[in-house]
């Protein structure tokens, strides 16, 4: 049987449940081949886009640096979002930890959804494709089994004929489903990786223009560090002035 026979023998839901297939394999496809090529740059960029950041005299030079290696505009944004001045407005509350907190997490969370998009859509057709298949299968068996019960005569060469052509379906939707799946899981690791790398990165980031502070509010002494048994001496000496 082939796949002209459907739509040329089958009815409405048979039809539909074709095309619904056919959409999906291509939807997948497309999101498979275009995912496939966005992450092998990003992965490369990412790299090193951050290694020119830490490589560069000045955080102007840095972003300059970095725009030549981020093709997909993954560290930038990080970069303009460290910088961006929210003066006069309850962005710039709090001291400026809190404020790169707040702004490299919001511009993370957008660079991540770009690598996330197609991702729903590859579960989507690896969860649903197989059923939507079976779909196809179970209608086309009922409306065999009905053609030969209303014949008069049943033999097996009679039924395994339109039973084997409505299996096609299930296999079909296998076959549009277990590529989807597959891409699915290694793009998930790929973005985890890499989704790694910029979390270091806008963490490194937040702490070079936000050095942590001492308890006291101050940042800690860089002083050399007083010796056991200098105190005491300190001590003893101004008994012995008095």
């Amino acid at each position: 049987m082939r796949w002209t026979d459907i739509f040329s023998q089958g009815d409405a839901l048979t039809r539909g449940v074709a095309l619904a297939l056919l959409a999906m394999s291509v939807a997948s496809w497309v999101v498979i081949l275009w995912k496939a090529w966005l992450l092998q740059r990003a992965g490369r960029d990412v790299g090193r886009a951050t290694a020119a950041f830490w490589q560069a005299p000045t955080l102007g030079d840095a972003r300059d640096r970095v725009a030549a290696f981020d093709r997909e505009a993954l560290v930038l944004p990080l970069i303009d979002a460290a910088g961006a001045d929210g003066a006069g407005t309850l962005a710039a509350a709090g001291d400026r930890s809190q404020q790169l907190t707040r702004v490299l997490r919001d511009a993370l969370h957008r660079v991540l959804d770009k690598l996330q998009f197609g991702q729903v859509l590859l579960a989507t057709v690896g969860s649903t494709a197989p059923f939507v298949g079976l779909l196809g299968t179970v209608w086309g068996i009922y409306h065999a089994l009905t053609g030969i019960a209303g014949a008069g005569q049943i033999s097996i060469d009679k039924v395994s004929g339109p039973v084997g052509e409505a299996l096609i379906m299930t296999a079909a939707g296998l076959a549009v489903a277990i590529p989807a799946v597959l891409a699915y899981n290694v793009f998930g690791r790929r973005i985890g990786r890499i989704e790694a790398d910029l979390e270091g990165f806008a963490r490194d980031l937040r702490e070079l223009l936000a050095p942590p502070r001492s308890a006291f509010g101050a940042p800690p002494s860089r002083g050399r560090l007083q010796q056991p048994g200098e105190a005491g001496s300190a001590v003893a000496a101004d008994e012995d002035r008095d």
